[in-house]
């Protein structure tokens, strides 16, 4: 990409006006908690509003497109493999995802986010950055981004207050690369209450065990119920 094209890009983030789908009108979401979902590279805020049938019914749910388009879908940053990616590029994006959901915060009860495979990604450097900010965090088939010394990531003030965090996978996803799923376990060990659970024949997707267990870890960790 040359420093034209990134300049675009960082600004389009930076100018972001995100394209989201609700599960509930406006009128009914005051004094609701907030999940919002993060889809993964070349989906959009459609791929994953078929969840919301699995989940509390308390919620308040919001899909949202990433910012850069990517073959048939979006993308919230280039994949590491990509000349263009950069730890920069990650941070313009979850700055933007930031700036909106600051918009949001005081109308709901709490905050919550749920990414798959790259959206993942974004939800756990949201957490990073803010890290009292959610409630609890739902990673599927993910991973999460090294640092590289980007102050963005406040990784010790994550530490010192984890949240509770749910990541589930199966051990055969060939998508996620071994380096990123190490890099990833030993964050998540180290600066959340983490709930870990493999799913066997499940790939790099998502099924329907590993949605009654999210139902029941937000109904527990954010409603209370057991």
């Amino acid at each position: 990409m040359t420093e034209s094209a990134r300049g675009t890009a960082a600004s389009s983030t930076r100018s972001w006006d995100p394209v989201v789908l609700w599960s509930k009108p406006e009128s009914e979401r005051e004094g609701t908690p907030l999940l919002v979902l993060f889809h993964g590279y070349m989906a959009d805020e459609e791929d994953l509003m078929g969840l919301t049938d699995h989940l509390p019914a308390d919620f308040t749910v919001a899909s949202v497109r990433a910012p850069q388009p990517a073959g048939p879908g979006f993308s919230w940053f280039p994949l590491s493999r990509e000349t263009d990616y950069s730890v920069e590029r990650v941070v313009e994006s979850a700055t933007a995802v930031v700036r909106w959901l600051d918009t949001l915060r005081s109308a709901h009860t709490s905050v919550n986010l749920l990414g798959f495979s790259q959206g993942m990604a974004v939800a756990t450097s949201l957490l990073r950055h803010r890290p009292t900010d959610f409630a609890c965090v739902v990673g599927l088939s993910g991973f999460a981004v090294p640092s590289e010394g980007n102050a963005f990531f406040r990784d010790e003030e994550a530490a010192e207050a984890p949240a509770q965090f749910f990541w589930g996978r199966d051990q055969a996803d060939q998508v996620i690369t071994p380096e990123m799923i190490e890099f990833t376990h030993a964050w998540l060990t180290k600066h959340t209450k983490l709930t870990k659970i493999l799913y066997p024949n499940m790939f790099h997707s998502i099924n329907l065990q590993e949605l009654a267990h999210v139902r029941e870890f937000l109904s527990m960790t954010v409603l209370g119920r057991r």
